[in-house]
């Protein structure tokens, strides 16, 4: 069996590299993925989700030396499952609500930000407004990680 999961979304910590034992570059990252829509009642909705994004090799080392935090990103990747529950880790916000946050084994990350933007120029065919929007409007002291 196989999976793969697609994601468009922006940075929303500076990325950190460390690395494995071996010598070999792991870059970790988080990524906020937003929409919005208005619901049946005619309200607008706006929902976030979070995932966690590890990235290994000289691509991590390319996504440490060139992203930062709000920098627009194409990852594909892998689900990587909490080992206890097989789902998503699971928190408790700061205002006592539960949230849950994806762990992703990247095998590809595109920059899709303007070097102006934040990030190194990459090829990006979607402009704020259009497809995937512009930064998503986070309150840092939601950020699970």
């Amino acid at each position: 069996m196989w999976h793969t999961i697609i994601i468009v979304g922006n940075l929303g910590r500076d990325p950190e590299m460390r690395y494995s034992p071996n010598g070999q570059a792991v870059t970790s990252f988080s990524v906020a993925s937003s929409r919005q829509y208005t619901s049946n009642n005619g309200q607008t909705v706006k929902e976030t989700a979070w995932f966690r994004i590890s990235v290994w090799g000289k691509q991590a080392e390319s996504c440490n030396q060139y992203l930062k935090k709000g920098s627009k990103v194409l990852i594909e990747g892998r689900l990587s499952p909490d080992l206890a529950t097989g789902g998503p880790k699971t928190y408790t916000k700061k205002d006592g609500t539960a949230g849950a946050s994806y762990d992703v084994m990247a095998s590809t990350v595109r920059f899709l930000s303007s070097r102006g933007e934040g990030g190194e120029s990459g090829s990006s065919s979607t402009e704020e407004g259009e497809g995937f929007g512009g930064r998503p409007n986070v309150d840092e002291d939601v950020i699970p990680f």
